[in-house]
């Protein structure tokens, strides 16, 4: 039989998301049509490839052997049809983390690799789930923000390394009391309120951060934006936030940037890509990434001195 390339994708999603709601969001397609691709499929091929039961979905045999493949044949499919179009597609970089700048990192990346002839088009996602939804659907080539384990199938359908290791620095408005200080301990800031720039399930580190070091956090609110969470912090009584050390307050902000020590705490910048599916110009953005962080010594990780959640140690000890 002539394998339907749509109705290959449609197994491929749903195989990641073992859901067939959040499968069908994915790809912008009804639950309905992403079941009748999947039918279809089953029946050209003669097996099932689904356990299909209240609400869940599992992989049964078949589609387990059936998803290697499945994705080997999507990529050939990408690659067939740039070579037939002749094209140089830009390596297409999904960013997420944005009140943390992540574009400050990626635009010094990509000059360090300016001589791998790599062309890079930059998009923006919501979050990390967003931007692995992107990933996983083809829509972009590679995510670059903090990564941290989903515990579903998504960690082994994306291959993801640790690029650099960024200080953080305590943000405070300018009359706050500790705000005159060369340098605080994350101690120093259980007496204060940890102000959240979005709902707490959705910002894994400044979540860690408040449990390791047993910090109050103030509930965040809708994400309104960079001057919206400045204007939070100046207006909360104890109030601060956690910004990377080289994300720039704007001038006349009211705001001050302290270094935390003893220990400092190191926010982990990652790239994202499929592992099955890694698009050519994914393996010069890697190799760009990994020459700045030479050059710039982004790497750089002092036990007992430094702190990181343990997700982030781990990737460190995979380097």
């Amino acid at each position: 039989m002539d394998l339907d390339l749509a109705q290959v994708r449609a197994f491929v999603m749903t195989a990641e998301h073992l859901h067939f709601g959040r499968a069908a969001q994915a790809l912008s397609l009804s639950q309905q049509g992403l079941s009748k691709r999947i039918a279809r499929l089953e029946e050209g091929l003669g097996v099932t490839l689904f356990e299909r039961g209240s609400g869940a979905v599992g992989l049964l045999p078949a589609g387990t052997r059936f998803l290697g493949p499945a994705r080997a044949l999507l990529a050939a499919g990408e690659a067939a049809l740039a070579a037939a179009r002749e094209e140089e597609r830009p390596v297409r970089i999904d960013v997420w983390g944005h009140l943390f700048a992540p574009l400050r990192t990626v635009r010094e990346a990509l000059d360090d690799a300016s001589d791998e002839a790599l062309h890079a088009e930059v998009g923006s996602g919501r979050d990390l789930p967003a931007v692995a939804a992107a990933l996983l659907r083809g829509d972009a080539d590679a995510g670059f923000g903090r990564y941290h384990p989903f515990g579903d199938r998504r960690d082994e359908a994306l291959a993801h390394r640790l690029v650099r290791l960024e200080p953080v620095d305590a943000i405070l408005a300018a009359d706050h009391p500790l705000a005159g200080a060369e340098e605080l301990r994350p101690v120093d800031l259980t007496a204060g309120r940890l102000v959240l720039p979005a709902a707490a399930g959705r910002l894994d580190f400044l979540r860690r951060f408040a449990e390791q070091f047993a910090v109050p956090m103030l509930p965040g609110e809708a994400n309104l934006g960079f001057d919206h969470l400045l204007e939070r912090i100046r207006s909360t009584p104890g109030g601060f936030t956690l910004f990377p050390a080289e994300v720039p307050l704007p001038d006349g902000s009211g705001l001050v940037a302290v270094p935390l020590v003893e220990p400092t705490p190191l926010y982990a910048w990652s790239l994202l890509w499929p592992r099955h599916q890694a698009a050519p110009g994914v393996a010069h953005l890697v190799r760009g990434f990994a020459r700045s962080g030479r050059r710039r010594r982004w790497l750089e990780y002092r036990p007992g001195r430094d702190w990181l959640p343990e997700a982030d140690q781990e990737q460190v000890r995979a380097l």
